[in-house]
């Protein structure tokens, strides 16, 4: 009997542990012999596997315990597998040659990390079967499974675990160990079927014919997935417990081929997912390019629009003006201010998908920046403020144009009529020829006409006064006096001239009553008009003055009648003091009646002002309680968007205020209405309400854009935290912090109050990494520190995503370790568009020695991720 000896293989796996594998000791012949069925199967799998590795050397083994004896294939293998230099063999043929061959080879296992017990060089040299076997199954184990870990299981464990899960879907495969629960042959073709299902058709198998199965399966292998037939069929079905180092071995080989298929699928599902995130991004670039355009395009385009203030002659003209600045605010801007907010919050989102994927900040092209369309926004609604201004101010003037317009015609209408006639009168010479009685009745004439004249002056500088507000000055008649005499006329001349006096005046006051009566007015209030009232009101308390007056001169006039039919004596019937007749007069204060027509008139503007108040307190009724909800509801948005809890609650409370918002923009809309009633109306001042409608417009507005932003902030605070794997309870506590050192309670820390947020924190902070950490989250030098920012510096360093040497390894794996791709490599390993994607994109490969059409996926890789100027 040989002396028994226990071999045990002590692998340090890095842990800080030992694995013991027990060369199935419990198996082992005590008498250091195998049994002979494994020892068959041993040496062929082993053999075999040695070849699959020798052969990329060319070279190969045939017995196992002899071709080893001289160390050289020995380190040959080793150098195969492992791809190092061992130190230089010896070539001579003595033992000790030999000896010092193994040594080298032996210490080169050591050195991986194995304790080799009971293993030493003589034992291989001689040539001993056992401690041979033993020696390659303990590379094997060092180089073939070691590294298969499954869940963090020790290497055996981790391939059986591995077979189980590829296997647990195929009926009558039950995998529990490595040996009988292969033995129908079943479980290899499941394997084979797992990831190849080209090559076999499962549910053809028969159970009760493993013989069929396992060669099969052996067949297929060393065809298609080249691994060397490495087992006897024969042996497996006659053997009760097949080795199980054999099988082991076997199932490496299907491992490492399938698990580098599914490396390559790895890499390549990585790959697509890297491209299919740029695609996206892409996309959203050239969709915010798109919209920046048009917006910026619709801006330039209106703003001067907006900017003309050139005006119109007509009334008619500036209100159709008006009505097409009331279809740009109801119609044309409404959209846009949509598209704007939509754009911004586009632009935000884009921002944190590229940081959360690790991508560079987008930066759009010149003058298409968020901060362009702000401020060309701005520029546009200051045009707006200034144009509605401006159209109203216009309007204004142009009604008070037409207003004096038609006044000044009526005014200049009665002066010339009254005027007509008296420059020719003026102008005679009648006093070269005439007689003094003559004279002193020409004299007395013009002293009537003096009278006469003196009481229009207040008419004719009200119409000066109306000609120079319109720009327009009229030629006025000028008077000249003739000679006066001293005599006066007898007593029938001196009623006449009487008569002509007070007649003067009289008939003055009726023409100017007749013109108040017929004036036109322009009033804006009830005030206004209730003023004109009591003005008429007055006027009509003169009138019983008037008509005595009026009584006085017709009894002048029946006076000179009188005398003249009781003297018998024979007068004229024509005053030669006056122009004016008894008819004229009498004519003249019939219209002076007009006093009811008037009263209509004004009652009928009191009628129309008390509409417009009504206009104004129905305006200002809704104003007052519209104006207040919209500051509500932005303080409600505001005080949302800082609250604890989770994120999709503040989501959904949110979307609820959203809704409520949407809902409540019918009562804009009848705003809307009531403003164009009340501009229609010519009402310009509303002292019911501060509120203006340019007031609600703008808080609409920004109300609608305040809860979009707000949500969107919110989305993508929950793209960063499922993203980076942020807790609830963190976002809480980053949400506390910023809100505790928010001061102004604005939504932004100033920068003392960040840097005492970062050290209540916990953070150490120093000068320059201060200013390095404010480049971050303040990159403009606002000197605020929003809390977007704040959040996107909180989980920065926390990323758990793909790196640019990542992808450059997953390239490196579809292209066999190359420094270079090939165009079919990427289309056999990539989906179609994705292919194309790298194809257009990916520059060629410029090292020397490159085959032609060799793509550089390292410069496309770190140019994906801004590191490099590709």
């Amino acid at each position: 009997m040989m002396t028994q000896v226990e071999t045990i293989v002590h692998y340090d796996n890095g842990y800080g542990y030992e694995e013991e594998y027990m060369l199935q000791e419990d198996e082992w012949d005590r008498d250091m012999l195998l049994d002979p069925a494994w020892e068959k199967q041993q040496r062929k799998t082993f053999t075999a596997w040695c070849n699959s590795h020798l052969r990329k050397a060319g070279t190969q083994i045939e017995n196992i315990e002899e071709d080893f004896r001289n160390g050289l294939k020995l380190m040959l293998l080793l150098e195969v597998i492992s791809g190092e230099r061992l130190p230089k063999p010896d070539r001579g043929k003595m033992r000790f040659h030999k000896i010092a061959n193994v040594n080298k080879a032996l210490e080169f296992i050591t050195s991986k990390g194995v304790k080799l017990v009971s293993i030493g060089a003589e034992e291989i040299v001689d040539g001993n079967v056992k401690m041979t076997l033993g020696m390659i199954w303990t590379i094997i184990l060092r180089f073939a499974i070691q590294d298969i870990n499954v869940e963090e299981t020790s290497a055996k464990e981790g391939l059986l675990l591995w077979c189980q899960r590829k296997t647990a879907p195929y009926r009558n495969v039950n995998v529990q160990n490595f040996h009988v629960s292969w033995k129908d042959g079943l479980a290899f073709c499941a394997l084979i079927h797992r990831h190849r299902p080209d090559l076999l058709d499962y549910s053809k198998l028969n159970k009760d014919d493993p013989l069929g199965n396992l060669n099969l399966a052996f067949d297929i292998a060393e065809k298609h997935l080249d691994i060397p037939k490495m087992l006897d069929a024969e042996d497996i079905i006659n053997t009760p417990k097949p080795d199980e180092r054999a099988i082991m071995t076997y199932m490496s080989c299907f491992y490492h081929a399938f698990a580098g298929a599914e490396q390559a699928e790895t890499a390549a599902n990585r790959i697509c997912k890297v491209l299919g995130v740029n695609q996206e991004n892409e996309k959203l670039m050239e969709e915010y390019e798109r919209l920046a355009s048009e917006l910026l395009e619709w801006i330039q385009r209106t703003t001067p629009w907006l900017e003309n203030r050139t005006a119109e002659t007509t009334m008619s003209e500036m209100q159709r003006k008006l009505e097409d600045f009331r279809d740009y605010r109801r119609m044309h801007k409404p959209p846009k201010v949509q598209e704007k907010c939509q754009l911004e919050i586009s632009f935000n989102t884009l921002q944190t998908k590229l940081r959360i994927s690790n991508r560079p900040a987008f930066m759009p092209s010149e003058g298409k920046m968020v901060s362009d369309i702000a401020s060309a926004w701005q520029g546009l609604e200051q045009a707006e403020k200034g144009y509605e201004e401006w159209l109203l101010t216009e309007i204004r003037r142009l009604e008070r144009l037409d207003h004096l317009a038609e006044k000044f015609r009526q005014k200049a209408t009665t002066h010339e009529t009254w005027a007509t006639g008296k420059e020719q009168i003026l102008s005679e010479k009648d006093y070269e020829t005439a007689s003094l009685t003559e004279i002193r009745a020409l004299l007395r004439r013009h002293e009537g006409f003096e009278s006469d004249l003196a009481a229009h002056q207040d008419r004719v500088e009200q119409i000066a006064a109306i000609a120079q507000e319109l720009k327009y000055l009229p030629n006025l008649y000028r008077a000249r006096h003739p000679y006066r005499t001293e005599k006066l006329l007898d007593t029938i001349d001196q009623l006449f001239l009487e008569f002509a006096k007070r007649t003067a005046p009289f008939n003055n006051w009726m023409e100017g009553a007749m013109e108040d009566l017929q004036d036109m007015f322009i009033v804006h209030t009830i005030e206004e008009v209730q003023s004109l009232i009591a003005a008429h009101e007055q006027f009509k308390a003169t009138l019983p003055e008037a008509d005595g007056e009026r009584q006085a001169i017709v009894g002048i006039q029946n006076e000179v009648q009188k005398i003249s039919q009781s003297y018998s004596i024979k007068a004229s019937d024509i005053n030669p003091y006056c122009t004016i007749t008894m008819e004229d007069l009498m004519n003249k204060w019939d219209k002076v009646k007009l006093v009811p027509g008037r009263d209509g008139s004004l009652q009928e503007e009191m009628a129309r002002q008390h509409a417009n108040e009504r206009l104004r307190r129905q305006f200002a009724a809704q104003a007052n309680l519209i104006g207040p909800w919209i500051q509500t509801r932005m303080e409600e948005v505001g005080r949302c968007s800082l609250e604890m809890g989770a994120l999709e609650d503040q989501m959904t409370q949110l979307k609820q205020f959203e809704h409520i918002i949407v809902a409540y923009k019918p009562n804009i809309d009848k705003l809307e209405g009531d403003h164009q009633l009340i501009q229609e109306s010519l009402v310009f001042d509303n002292k019911h309400t501060n509120y203006t409608m340019e007031h609600i417009r703008v808080g609409w507005e920004q109300l609608l854009t305040t809860v979009a932003r707000t949500i969107n902030e919110i989305e993508t605070q929950v793209l960063i935290r499922d993203a980076k794997g942020i807790s609830q309870q963190q976002m809480n506590e980053f949400r506390s912090s910023f809100s505790h050192f928010d001061r102004k309670k604005n939504g932004a820390m100033e920068t003392d109050d960040f840097r005492a947020c970062l050290i209540s924190m916990g953070y150490d902070l120093g000068e320059v990494e201060f200013a390095r950490i404010m480049l971050l989250v303040d990159p403009n030098a606002s000197g605020a520190v929003s809390f977007q920012s704040f959040i996107d510096f909180m989980t920065r360093e926390t990323a758990d995503t793909d790196t640019a040497d990542q992808v450059v390894a997953s390239f490196r794996i579809l292209a066999t370790d190359k420094p270079y791709i090939l165009v079919e490599e990427l289309r056999r390993e990539l989906p179609p568009d994705q292919a194309e994607y790298c194809i257009m994109r990916m520059p060629p490969y410029k090292c020397p020695g490159a085959p032609p059409g060799a793509l550089d996926y390292t410069a496309f890789s770190t140019a994906l991720y801004g590191e490099s100027d590709l």
